[in-house]
């Protein structure tokens, strides 16, 4: 039990150590107070080049790491998720699992099951909720009424196993699905396969059940790679870029009599004055934050920021939003309509 070994390193491994596992191994490898045990994959030459890079054992075997470690990475295709976690799950092994939580909710809800049955922490890699920007951001919202989000980029030979809903929309979703903080009413959703057999760009309207509404576009065939999300809030705007790392704010200007709770005065012109302010974001590397929060959960028990059931959340909005596109027509939550309750499709 980790709590009996508080004071040894907390014992890690990494399952799957293709392009983003690879960096899960190296950011383990160097963590205070972590010992980086192994890394394994099905690619024996992947594992060891890797391994020799971290400085840790490298296998083949996926399972080979059970018995080794105290908590645990799985990095691997999202159609494999629930194989390769049941085993870890089964021997009590805490784990950090990337997104999406799987390929469907079966396998999702199987995947918390085991976790929650073997009193494990179970962290989902949503990895944005651990970019500055995106922390800058939550720590300025009030009410939100209107969001747009967008997520292009190019074409890549990753993660091809899955639809860009599943891939990069999700993101987007997840962060929605926190700012806004209310149930989902209506999803419509359009999208087509360009490059692969699944879909490659998608645009989805999400309206909730406080009268919110997030449009939420996402593709990785376009030249031109954008990383955009925009808020509009009563008496506010934010808009952040993830790529440049600068959150701007535009703000009714409260004026002196404001704290007194007087009503304001409006210029002779007619509007009210607007604050602008540009945020330069300190750079930190969202999957450093990630691995590190993960490690103090872990030690500390405590409850991650993106949990099973949060992972499990944005995943069943992305089908919703995946059924839509298939539909070619309206796919209803829970609040609205012909109803289509999050969790049944």
């Amino acid at each position: 039990m980790i709590a009996d070994r508080a004071a040894a390193p907390l014992r890690v491994g990494v399952v799957g150590v293709g392009y983003l596992g690879r960096f899960h191994a190296l950011i383990y490898a160097r963590l205070a107070g972590v010992e980086l045990v192994g890394v394994a994959d099905v690619d024996p030459a992947r594992a060891a080049a890797v391994a020799a890079e971290a400085g840790c054992a490298g296998f083949s075997d996926p399972t080979a790491l059970l018995g080794r470690v105290d908590a645990v990475s799985v990095v691997v295709p999202t159609s494999a998720h629930l194989e390769v976690a049941r085993p870890y799950l089964l021997q009590g092994v805490h784990m950090l699992l990337e997104k999406p939580v799987a390929a469907d909710l079966p396998a999702a809800n199987e995947i918390l099951r085991l976790a929650e049955a073997s009193g494990v922490l179970l962290q989902i890699g949503h990895l944005e909720r651990f970019n500055a920007g995106v922390m800058a951001l939550a720590n300025r919202i009030d009410r939100p009424r209107y969001l747009e989000a967008q997520r292009l980029g190019g074409f890549v030979e990753r993660a091809t196993d899955v639809d860009v809903v599943s891939d990069l929309m999700i993101h987007d979703i997840d962060i929605i699905l926190a700012l806004v903080d209310s149930d989902l009413a209506d999803v419509r959703a359009v999208g087509t396969p360009v490059l692969t057999p699944h879909v490659d760009i998608a645009s989805a309207r999400l309206e909730f059940a406080n009268g919110a509404v997030a449009n939420v576009v996402a593709s990785r065939v376009s030249e031109r790679k954008v990383r955009h999300i925009r808020v509009f809030q009563p008496r506010g705007y934010l808009s952040l870029d993830f790529i440049g790392q600068t959150l701007d704010l535009a703000s009714l200007d409260p004026g002196p009599a404001a704290a007194l709770g007087a009503p304001q005065p409006t210029p002779a012109g007619g509007r009210p004055h607007i604050r602008r302010e540009r945020i330069v974001l300190e750079a930190v590397k969202p999957l450093d934050r990630e691995l590190a929060a993960f490690v103090d959960c872990v030690r500390g028990g405590q409850r991650p920021l993106v949990d099973g059931r949060v992972g499990l959340k944005a995943l069943e909005v992305a089908l919703i939003v995946r059924a839509a596109i298939q539909a070619d027509s309206p796919a209803r939550g829970p609040a609205g309509g012909p109803s289509r309750p999050l969790g049944q499709l």
